[in-house]
């Protein structure tokens, strides 16, 4: 699960800096941006539903 985290976020930055250093590619910088804050989001809800589950002792 974590690689393909690293996976998007690398993906994510990639698209980033081709919209943001092409010409009329901004289109993928709002994709790449969009990409990261939704990996972001997804993990980071994966880990606070992991830490829910200790089991009571």
């Amino acid at each position: 699960m974590v690689v393909l985290f690293l996976l998007l976020v690398l993906v994510a930055v990639v698209l980033g800096l081709i919209g943001a250093a092409a010409d009329d590619l901004g289109y993928l910088l709002a994709i790449g941006i969009v990409l990261f804050v939704a990996d972001v989001a997804f993990f980071a809800m994966r880990l606070s539903r992991r830490a829910r589950r200790r089991p009571v002792r």
